[in-house]
């Protein structure tokens, strides 16, 4: 599969968590959170030291999460991604996305890429979901297929 449909098929999904959340900053993750809420999906903030994110309950991991998920997106550093993937294992989550900013830190662990594919745990290793919704990154999106540079 393509990025693209990697990321149609995992944005599709309706019960998405978040790992990276803050409750003191405005960053990537919690952009990403904000915009899936407004896009109708169910989106669950996941940070261990921090009750609320965005005015919602925050959950310290995948297993806190009543019901689960079907799917992970991780805005963390890679070592806290390798835990993340753990916990997906661990409850069944069919679907990873490890975030990747362009020009700055990534959230890509080749070790829980690894083991995402080990078990069978569909993982998109890189890009950002704001490439499906919003024109700049959506420019940023066509800028990096032309270069070679977006996941496969």
């Amino acid at each position: 599969m393509s990025f693209n449909d990697l990321a149609q098929e995992f944005l599709a999904q309706e019960r998405i968590a978040v790992a990276g959340v803050s409750r003191t900053r405005q960053d990537a993750a919690n952009l990403i959170y904000k915009k899936l809420r407004e896009t109708g999906h169910t989106v669950f903030a996941l940070n261990p030291t921090a009750e609320t994110v965005e005015g919602d309950p925050c959950y310290p991991n995948l297993q806190a999460i009543p019901d689960g998920v079907d799917g992970v997106i991780i805005v963390t550093k890679p070592e806290i991604t390798e835990q993340v993937v753990a916990d997906a294992v661990a409850t069944g989550v069919r679907r990873v996305w490890m975030h990747n900013n362009t020009f700055m830190s990534s959230s890509v662990s080749e070790t829980a890429v690894q083991t995402c594919r080990d078990r069978n745990i569909t993982v998109i290793a890189g890009g950002c979901p704001m490439m499906f919704f919003d024109f700049g990154h959506k420019c940023m999106k066509w800028m990096l297929g032309a270069m070679g540079r977006l996941p496969k």
